[in-house]
C-alpha cells in the first residue's frame, strides 16, 4: 500500500464534513488492510482497449446509476445494467463495425457531490444527500449524519458487486433472437418507424451471423466487462492505493477506470493531483463552463506522457451548447499532440424539473446532443469516442419522451437516489438511433467515393 497524502495539502472540494475524532482515521487504516478490488493487471488490460478507441479502432460504452445504493446492488439490478449495456454494445458493434469496450458505471458509484450542503423540506432543514458512501437518502436526522464508516460498507457492497459481475462474465449471454425480436418491437414503436425497420433488417444479418457463430443456443458471450466511479471521496480513494509489485507504479484499487467531475477538475486542485498519481486508466468531466485553455491544462498535467488509453475527456455541455463549445476543446486538445479520447455525456447538460417536481430529462434532447457530438466529431476529422449514460436495466419511469414516458408517469417508478436514468427500452432506442447516425454516414462515405471515382 502507498500512502498519498498530498491531496491533504492540495484544494480538495466537496469532500464530506466528517464529524472530528478518531473515526475517520480508523476507517483509512481498515481501508489500507483490505485486498483490492481491482488488479493492475486488469486496468492495464482496460488501457490497452482504450488505446484501440483513442485510435479509432473502438468505442466506449460506460454506463450505469446515477448514484449506487446499498439496498439496491443485487444480482438482478447487477445483471440487468450489465445485460442492457451487452445489448447496447451489439447493436452499436454491427452498426459501426467498431469494437465496444464496456465500462459500468458500477461497484463504486455510491458518492456524489451536490450543489448545496443542505436541504429543507416542510421548514425542516438537514444535510444533502452526499451518496451511500455518506450518508442516507431518507430524510431523517439521524439518516443524513456523516457517517464515516459507511465507508467500509462501500468497499464491501463493491466487492460483492464485483464478485457478482465476474460470475455473470462469460456464463450469461445474450439472447440473440431475444434481442432481435425486443428492438424489433421497440422500432415498430417509434416515432420514425420505416427507418428503423430497414435498420433492423441491416442489424439482424449481423445479429442472425452472431446467433450461427454463438452456437445452436443462440447465445453470445460477452466480452470483458470493466468498472469505473466518479474519485470523490479522497479519504477512501487514496486509501485503496496499491502498489503494482510488477513495476511500482501506483493504482487507484477502487475500480478500472476513475474518473474526475465537472465540480472538482481543477488542474491544480487535489482530485487531478491524486488522478495523476496512478496508473489507472482516468477521465474528466468537461461542463459549459470549461475553456479550451483548462482542457489542455488536464491533458498536460494527467496524461504528458501522451499515452493512448490514458486519459478520456467526457463531455457534458447541453443539447443547445455542444455544437459551439465542443469544437475549440478538441481542436485545442488534439493540436497540442494529446491521444485524448472525447466521448459523450448527454445526461448532465439536459436536466429539467417536471411540473410535479421530480428531476428528469427528455429523451429528445439526450438524443440532439448525441447527434451533434458526433456531427462535430465528424466535421472536426476527429474520432467520437462514444458514450458516457446514466441508465438501468429495469423497467423505471425518470426520463420522459420515450417508452411512453411522461410527465404524469414519472412518479409511477421514480427510483433513482439522485439523477434521472434511461431505462432499459429507451437505452436501446438510444443505441438504435445512434446506429442510424452510422448508417447515415457510411451512406454519405458511399455517396462521396462514387463522386470521386467519376470524376477521376
Amino acid at each position: 500500500m502507498t500512502v498519498l497524502p498530498t491531496w491533504r495539502a492540495e484544494r480538495a472540494p466537496h469532500q464530506p464534513d466528517w464529524p472530528t475524532g478518531p473515526d475517520i482515521v480508523a476507517v483509512e487504516t481498515e481501508l489500507a488492510g483490505y485486498p483490492p478490488l481491482v488488479a493492475p493487471r486488469e486496468c492495464d488490460r482496460l488501457r490497452d482497449r482504450l488505446a484501440d478507441v483513442s485510435l479509432g479502432r473502438a468505442m466506449l460504452l460506460q454506463g450505469g446509476d446515477c448514484a449506487e445504493t446499498f439496498a439496491k446492488a443485487t444480482p438482478a439490478s447487477v445483471r440487468g445494467k450489465l445485460r442492457c449495456l451487452r445489448e447496447m454494445a451489439v447493436i452499436l458493434a454491427c452498426a459501426s463495425g467498431l469494437g465496444v469496450v464496456q465500462v459500468g458505471r458500477i461497484a463504486g458509484q455510491y458518492a456524489k457531490p451536490r450543489s448545496r450542503p443542505v436541504e429543507t423540506r416542510d421548514g425542516v432543514t438537514l444535510p444533502s444527500y452526499l451518496g451511500d458512501a455518506v450518508n442516507d437518502v431518507e430524510f431523517t436526522e439521524d439518516a443524513r449524519r456523516i457517517d464515516p464508516y459507511r465507508l467500509l460498507r462501500t468497499y464491501r457492497s463493491s466487492a460483492d458487486t464485483l464478485d457478482e459481475i465476474s460470475a455473470l462474465i462469460g456464463h450469461d449471454g445474450i439472447d440473440l433472437t431475444s434481442l432481435h425480436e425486443q428492438i424489433r418491437e421497440m422500432a415498430a414503436r417509434g416515432p420514425r418507424n420505416e427507418r428503423h425497420q430497414e435498420l433492423i433488417e441491416k442489424i439482424s444479418v449481423a445479429l442472425r451471423f452472431l446467433a450461427g457463430y454463438a452456437g445452436a443456443d443462440s447465445d453470445l458471450r460477452a466480452p470483458d466487462f470493466y468498472s469505473s466511479h466518479e474519485a470523490l471521496l479522497l479519504n477512501y480513494e487514496t486509501a485503496l492505493v496499491r502498489i503494482d509489485p510488477r513495476t511500482g507504479d501506483d493504482y487507484g484499487s477502487s475500480g478500472h477506470l476513475l474518473w474526475i467531475g465537472e465540480r472538482t477538475r481543477q488542474p491544480d486542485g487535489a482530485h487531478v493531483a491524486f488522478a495523476a498519481r496512478v496508473r489507472n486508466p482516468v477521465a474528466v468531466k468537461l461542463g459549459p463552463a470549461v475553456r479550451p485553455e483548462e482542457a489542455l491544462a488536464l491533458a498536460e498535467r494527467l496524461d504528458p506522457d501522451r499515452e493512448p488509453g490514458r486519459l478520456t475527456f467526457i463531455a457534458r455541455l447541453g443539447a443547445d451548447r455542444v455544437r459551439d463549445l465542443l469544437p475549440p476543446l478538441v481542436e485545442r486538445v488534439r493540436d497540442s499532440g494529446s491521444p485524448a479520447i472525447w466521448i459523450c455525456d448527454p445526461m448532465h447538460g439536459n436536466t429539467i424539473t417536471a411540473p410535479d417536481g421530480h428531476k428528469t430529462r427528455h429523451f429528445d434532447d439526450i438524443l440532439r446532443e448525441v447527434q451533434d457530438f458526433f456531427a462535430v466529431h465528424h466535421e472536426l476529422g476527429t474520432h467520437a469516442g462514444g458514450l458516457h449514460l446514466e441508465l438501468t436495466g429495469e423497467d423505471v419511469t425518470e426520463c420522459v419522451g420515450s417508452s411512453g414516458v411522461g410527465f404524469d408517469d414519472l412518479a409511477t417508478r421514480y427510483e433513482s437516489a439522485c439523477d434521472p436514468r434511461l431505462n432499459h427500452d429507451q437505452s436501446l432506442h438510444l443505441a438504435l438511433e445512434l446506429a442510424m447516425v452510422f448508417e447515415d454516414r457510411a451512406a454519405e462515405d458511399r455517396r462521396t467515393a462514387c463522386a470521386v471515382s467519376r470524376t477521376s
